[in-house]
Parts: C-alpha cells; structure tokens; sequence
C-alpha cells in the first residue's frame, strides 16, 4: 500500500478507439497529440511528500497507452493500491482524460479520495468539484505543503479545514473554498533534480510507468525549473504574469536560487547525457541572478537548451558561452510582424531578434531554434505566409545550418487564465468554450479544426487549420532547401500535409452528413490513415531532438543511478 499514487492521463481516454484527426498540435512538443507528458509538478509532489516519510508513485497512463496498444489502463488502475489517487489537470487537453481517470478510480476504489491538480484544475475548481468522482482540488502553482497536509487529514481521517488552497466538499456534497494563502516567494524548499523520482524507479523496479513521455528512454532531456510565476503578460499564456495573479494568487515570481539551479543541472547532468532543458529565462530575476548562476554552473560540459523571452546583445551571449560551452537556443517571437507581436505582448523589433541570433552563433550556439506560431491577434493569413518569407531571409543571412525556424498554430484551446481568454474582445478573440465541459465534449470532435476553442476576428477555424498546411508545406521547402532536413525527409512530411489536407476535407464532408455514431461508423475505416498522419505533420518531430554530440546511447545513464540491471533492459 502506498499513501498516495499521481496518475497522468491521457488528453482523450479512449483515444486508441477512436478516429480523430489531431493534427499539428503536439508538433513543437516532445509528447504525441495525447500529450503523455506528465507536468513537473508530479516529481517535485513525490519528492516534497517522500522527503517527510510518506510513499508516493507516479503511474503514466498516457505513455504506457500509447507505447502498447496491449496495455489496459482500467486493470492497472483496478489492482493500484493506495490511500489517495492524485491527477493532474494542468494543461487544459487533458479535460477529458483526466475525468475518465478519475471516474475509474472511484469505479474500483470508492473509498479512496481523488484529488486534482494544476493550472486548469485551479481555473476551473469550482466547476470540477462538482463532478462526483472528484474530492479535492489543489489550487495554484505551488502545491506540495497543501498537498503534505491534505494527505495528512485523510491518513487521520478529519476535515481539511485548515489546508490552504483547498476546494473539497463534505459527504453531503457541501463544498467548501479555503483561502488561498500558500504562495511561497522562491522554490528552494523543494528538490527538483529528479533524484527522488529516479530512487523511485530503483524502488518500484519499474521504469515504464515513471517516464516522462513515450520516448523519453531514447531521448531523456531534462527540464531544470528556475522559476514559478512569470514577469511577461503575454496575450496568449496560462502561465503569464496577469494568469498567475488570477490563478495562483502569485503577485510576483518566486525563483529558484541560481547556485541551487546550478547544483541541479549538474546533478541532471550525472543521470542523463541529453540536453538539460532550463526553464524561464535567466534574466527575469535580474542580470545579477543571470551572473550568479553562470558562475556557479562554470565548467558543466553538457547540453544545455536555454530559454528567452524577448532579445539580448553580444555580451550577455558571451557570458552565456564562456559557462555554457554546448548551449542551445529557444526563442518564441510568434510573428515576423511587429504588429502582431505588440498585440501578442512582445513589443521588441525584428532587428533586435536578427541582432540575437546573430550573437548567437557567434559565440557559438550549436542550435537556435526559431517559434512562430498561427492564431495570434492582428494575424492574418497572408500574414502567416510572410513569417514563411522572413523565415527565408534569415536563412539566407545565417546560412550554416545552425538556424532553424518552426512554425504550430496555437492549438487546440487559447489558455484560460490569459489576457486573450479573459478579455477576448479586446484582442480579437471568439471564444467557443467557457466551461471545463464545453472543453471536453470538444476533445471529442473528429478533427482538430473543430476541437479549437477559438476563433480570431482575422481567422476563422477553416482559414487557420488550411493556413497552417500551408505554411507548414512552405516551410518544409524551404528547410529542405537549405539542407536543414534531407530530402527524403521533407519528402515524407510533405506527404503528411498532403495526407493530413485530404483527412481533413474527408471529415469536414462526413461531418456535413452524419452525426453522432453514424459519423463515427463513417469514420472507422480512416482510422488507420489518421492515427498515421497524427504526429510529425507540418514537421518531423525529430527536428526538434539536439544532437548531442559523438557520444553513444543509452543516453540515459543508469549506471550513474544505481539501476538494477533489468532496466537497462526496458530501455535497451
């Protein structure tokens, strides 16, 4: 018996069952359109809880449904024991997954609590405590103290009432919304290295129910976390300054500690010879805080991928080089278009951008990978093909192959909590789903052009979904072009779009004439065609995968950890 076990969906339970067509929307993310990768939240929660003697495990559903279509998700869950079940509701495609989860857990176990979790469980409290497989639902960013003393209560059997950031309902149904007073002002109370999930593992003898996402054994980046909150209001983000206030009460960011940073990179470094992603740019907290951590991380020879959210200059790259020798870059401008980018929240220009890149790779970026997406306010669909062309330009002014430009629309839901979803009219948004259901009766529909929450006043979901084809085709020419994927390779997605353009005009058809289980039975015989169409579509997903350099997988090194010798089997 453990205390408590964190169960991660997948985006549709059933989604093995059925034919619907996701899309690009997982393209420029490591997990497949059921999104299995799990938040980060669930290792710091079993770190925090293990740390004060209780026992936690984390069981992927999602990724163990997609590795094996043998796997049977409701067994699993039926023979779990566990005083508490907690799932992560924290990206908002999740809506569906997460409630079947949570209605088969009280299915087997109707004794056993179930508690929510995460930016969208905190949205929508109020409305998913009202399902009757939900118990508790833990509010905003910063749960494990919450979380220590909720578990406590249940061990101990008495109310809840004094757990902060709590929404729970008595047997009769009777709800109750604590204070949300919890906001700590920096993350150095919690381990976020990954050395108790990794002990874990050694514990349960169990890889495959703890791994991040599908193929995170072939490919075991690592995410470092510098901070909980944000300094940005981008238009667009759950996770930006103006959500942070309304979701998790947080009025500024808390940080992790740059020499805390440092010791967890290098620790990461120890386990995993891919890339440590650092999440959040280094200088929201201030040059100085960006100085402190070069320093104490001066001399890590691994893969780093580094984060910005709007330009730097030559110095500040040359700082970043001397202590991150094998760094590489990731920066979202969303547009070509500066008009675009002030309505989107980033008022920088594009000779600023170029001026970065440019610094860049002087001192010696391996990679810079460059984020526009589709579905932005002022954006219009000639728009959308002009980022296309200023894709080129910079192409040809940075030729070396270092430069490499993506372009995803914004799918499928625009975040709640945002400044575009909360004032939409302001910023040219039509929102078509208000409530956490709306959400996940659209998850339901059969192709990606329907499941979006949104519209713009610019593009509509037809002009968006064909847009984004569009450019993706585009943009795959011009890569193959200039020798940033092979030939055969952009031959194979150009044969996806080609795909992915026919299934979508099938469906919209199918969709004219039949509803409900006739246009399922309709849609039955595509299955096959689709589920092959659904990932890589406006790029090959291994773009996105750094080459590390000469060294030979595993990646992973479990030596490093102590693991018996049948996991390297699992990953071998």
């Amino acid at each position: 018996m453990v205390d408590i076990v964190f169960l991660h969906a997948p985006s549709v339970y059933d989604f093995r069952k059925r034919a619907t067509l996701w899309g690009p929307i997982s393209d420029l993310v490591p997990s497949t359109p059921i999104f299995e990768m799990y938040p980060i939240g669930f290792s710091t929660l079993l770190a925090y809880l293990q740390q004060h003697g209780y026992r936690v495990r984390i069981v992927n559903l999602a990724a163990r449904m997609e590795r094996s279509a043998r796997f049977d998700a409701e067994k699993l869950i039926a023979n779990l024991e566990s005083r508490a079940f907690g799932i992560d509701l924290h990206w908002l495609p999740h809506a569906h997954g997460s409630l079947e989860i949570a209605r088969l857990v009280k299915k087997y176990h109707p004794d056993r609590p179930v508690i929510f979790g995460g930016y969208s469980s905190s949205y929508f409290h109020e409305e998913l405590i009202r399902y009757p497989w939900v118990d508790y639902v833990l509010r905003g960013d910063s749960t494990e103290e919450a979380a220590l003393r909720l578990l406590e209560h249940i061990i101990e059997g008495t109310p809840p009432r004094d757990v902060p950031n709590l929404t729970w309902k008595e047997a009769d149904g009777t709800v109750h919304v604590n204070p949300q007073s919890y906001v700590p002002d920096n993350l150095d109370h919690l381990t976020l290295d990954y050395r108790e999930v990794v002990r874990s593992v050694v514990r349960d003898r169990d890889l495959l129910n703890y791994i991040p996402f599908s193929h995170w054994p072939d490919y075991p980046i690592m995410a470092a976390l510098t901070v909980k909150g944000c300094t940005q209001n981008c238009t667009i983000c759950g996770g930006s300054a103006f959500a942070a206030r309304k979701l998790s009460n947080r009025q500024r960011p808390a940080y992790r500690s740059p020499e805390k940073l440092a010791e967890d990179v290098r620790r990461m470094g120890e386990i995993s010879h891919a890339p440590v992603f650092i999440l959040g740019d280094l200088r929201q907290a201030g040059l100085d805080y960006a100085r402190r951590f070069f320093r104490a991380v001066q001399g890590f020879r691994g893969s780093v991928i580094v984060e910005f959210f709007w330009p730097t200059d030559r110095a500040y790259m040359e700082a970043l080089a001397a202590a991150l020798p094998n760094f590489f870059v990731e920066f979202s401008p969303e547009s070509h278009d500066p008009q675009v980018r002030r309505a989107s929240g980033k008022g920088y220009s594009n000779r600023g951008i170029e001026r970065m890149i440019e610094a860049s790779l002087a001192v010696g970026a391996r990679r810079f990978d460059l984020f526009f997406m589709i579905g932005m306010p002022r954006q219009t669909a000639q728009s959308v093909l002009e980022t296309v062309d200023y894709a080129r330009r910079l192409l040809e002014r940075f030729p070396d192959g270092r430069l490499i430009p993506f372009i995803s629309p914004l799918a499928p839901f625009l975040d709640p909590g945002s400044r575009g979803y909360e004032m939409p009219d302001r910023y040219g948004y039509i929102v078509h789903a208000r409530t956490l259901e709306a959400h996940r009766r659209l998850l339901l529909r059969p192709s990606w052009k329907y499941i979006l929450s949104y519209e713009t006043r610019w593009l509509d979901r037809h002009t968006l979904a064909e847009i984004t084809y569009e450019a993706g085709y585009r943009l795959n020419r011009l890569k193959r072009e200039f020798g940033l994927v092979s030939a055969a390779k952009a031959e194979e997605t150009e044969r996806r779009i080609a795909e992915a353009r026919h299934l979508m005009a099938t469906i919209d058809r199918l969709m004219a004439q039949y509803a409900g289980a006739e246009l399922e039975r309709h849609l039955a015989p595509l299955a096959e065609r689709i589920r092959a169409a659904n990932t890589s579509t406006v790029c090959d997903k291994s773009e996105l995968d750094v080459k590390v350099g000469p060294i030979p997988f595993k990646l992973l090194n479990l030596a490093r950890i102590g693991a018996p010798a049948f996991l390297e089997g699992l990953i071998g």
